[in-house]
C-alpha cells in the first residue's frame, strides 16, 4: 500500500527527466534526491529570521501573518489540548541551517524558497538543486525540470549523503530533509561499504 502511495505522490518519470537533464549537463553520474518542500526548515544564521527570510524586510507581511500565525496556533493547542492531554508549539521549526552572516548555503537556500518540486542532485564534483514542479500530476502535462542553483568543487559544499548535510567552505551547513522514507530507501541503492557511495547504483 505504502509503495503504491509513493509512486502516485513521487511518479518515475519526473527522477529519470531530472537525471537525463543533469547528466547531460555534467557527463557525469548523478544520484537524484527528491527534498520535502514543506519541511519547516529552521535557520540560524545571524540576518537571518528562524524561518529564513531576512530581517527588517517585508514588515507589514510579518505583521499580519505573525497575527495569522497566533490565532492558528491557539486553536491547534486548544485541540491538542481537549484531545491528547498537552499543549505545544506546532510552529516549533527544527535548526537544519547554520553559518555566518551571509552565508555560503543562502544562496541554495533561497534558491529552494519557491520550489515546488525540489531534487537536490549530486555527482563526482558538483551539485545542483532543480525544481521539476509537483511530482503528483502526469508527467506529459510538466514543464520541463529547471536548474535552480548549482555548484561545482572546490566552490561547492562538501556532501555527506550518510547524515545529509552540506558543509560549505565558510562553515555553514544544511541538514536536507528527504520527502518520504522512499527516498531514504532510494539512496541506500548507492550505499557501498562504510557508506562509500557506487555512483552507478548496487545490484538489485
Amino acid at each position: 500500500m505504502q509503495a503504491k502511495l509513493d509512486k502516485v505522490l513521487l511518479r518515475p518519470e519526473y527522477r529519470e527527466g531530472v537525471e537525463r537533464l543533469m547528466r547531460g549537463q555534467w557527463r557525469e553520474p548523478v544520484i537524484a534526491l527528491r527534498l520535502d518542500e514543506n519541511h519547516d526548515l529552521g535557520f540560524d544564521v545571524p540576518g537571518r529570521r528562524l524561518d529564513g527570510t531576512v530581517k527588517g524586510k517585508r514588515l507589514v507581511r510579518r505583521f499580519f501573518w505573525n497575527i495569522a500565525r497566533g490565532m492558528a496556533g491557539l486553536v491547534i493547542n486548544v485541540f491538542m489540548l481537549f484531545n491528547a492531554g498537552g499543549v505545544g508549539n506546532p510552529f516549533r521549526r527544527e535548526i537544519r541551517v547554520t553559518g555566518p552572516a551571509d552565508a555560503m548555503a543562502l544562496g541554495l537556500l533561497d534558491a529552494l524558497r519557491p520550489a515546488k518540486g525540489p531534487w537536490l542532485v549530486c555527482s563526482p564534483s558538483s551539485l545542483a538543486l532543480v525544481d521539476t514542479g509537483p511530482t503528483y500530476l502526469d508527467p506529459a502535462d510538466a514543464a520541463p525540470p529547471r536548474i535552480l542553483w548549482q555548484a561545482r568543487k572546490p566552490q561547492g559544499p562538501e556532501v555527506n549523503l550518510r547524515t545529509r548535510a552540506l558543509t560549505w567552505p565558510d562553515g555553514s551547513k544544511f541538514k536536507f530533509p528527504l520527502y518520504r522514507e522512499s527516498e531514504a530507501r532510494h539512496l541506500q541503492k548507492y550505499y557501498g561499504p562504510s557508506y562509500t557511495i557506487n555512483w552507478h547504483g548496487n545490484p538489485e
